[in-house]
């Protein structure tokens, strides 16, 4: 087990943009429009660095599945400070369990000390990969971490529960995916930006890491925008709005 972090990232439609559903409801409109990051999967990365900064790991491999556009968020990763960069090309979306089967083969080649991914992704919010991951890998896993610490061959996440916090220890290598509360990732500056250029990005197919199955087992049939919410009503007193609410069926 070599003392690197493997960190999956997603590219995502930026959280600023309103998306838009096309016409023919077949999916949304990404012609145009800025693509980042996923949070969830920066935040995983600056804990990366900071486990790195603290002695506690010797590099960082940022890895990716998508099309060829995917680069520019892995240059995005190289910038903040990941030391090599892993693109598994693929044309179409793909599912989140052949997602983890992907990242699988490339824990199986790269033995991280650690794989961090976001907790979920803010265009599907499927929540799966990193739980798939772990399963996969017969490793152990801690989701939604809010507080990370490392101790020699042991990982203590704390997570948010509806109760309060709750700590889970776990030995390592393990997966462990990310909240927002885990840490707010650094700003990337140019000169950082100039030498993500020079640094390592390989680019891999599913074949090459022998995942010749690819193919979904779901199918989407539409995309719709959400329902325009109604306007409010004001009233004008308690009694009123008792009222209001025993007439549609709330009371």
């Amino acid at each position: 087990m070599s003392r690197s972090i493997l960190v999956a990232i997603k590219r995502v439609i930026d959280f600023s943009v309103h998306v838009r559903v096309k016409p023919d409801g077949s999916g949304v409109v990404t012609d145009g429009v800025k693509m980042s990051i996923n949070p969830f999967d920066e935040i995983a990365l600056e804990e990366a660095l900071r486990i790195r900064e603290r002695g506690l790991a010797d590099e960082i491999i940022a890895v990716s599945v998508g099309p060829a556009d995917v680069q520019q968020q892995l240059r995005t990763a190289l910038a903040m400070g990941a030391d090599r960069a892993v693109l598994v090309q693929v044309a179409e979306p793909l599912e989140p369990l052949v997602i983890a089967r992907l990242l699988l083969a490339l824990v199986q080649r790269h033995q991280p000390l650690l794989v961090l991914l976001g907790k979920q992704a803010i265009d599907d919010d499927n929540t799966q990969t990193g739980q798939m991951l772990a399963a996969l890998w017969d490793r152990p896993q801690a989701t939604f971490a809010s507080k990370l610490e490392l101790d020699g061959t042991r990982a203590r996440v704390t997570r948010e529960i509806d109760a309060g916090l709750e700590t889970l220890e776990v030995d390592l290598p393990a997966v462990i995916t990310t909240d927002l509360r885990l840490n707010e990732p650094r700003y990337v500056r140019l000169p950082e930006i100039m030498k993500a250029r020079r640094k390592p990005l390989d680019t891999l197919t599913p074949a090459e890491l022998g995942v010749a199955d690819t193919a979904a087992v779901m199918r989407v049939l539409e995309y719709r925008t959400p329902p325009t919410r109604a306007r409010g009503v004001r009233v004008g007193s308690a009694a009123e709005l008792v009222a209001a609410l025993e007439q549609r069926g709330v009371l």
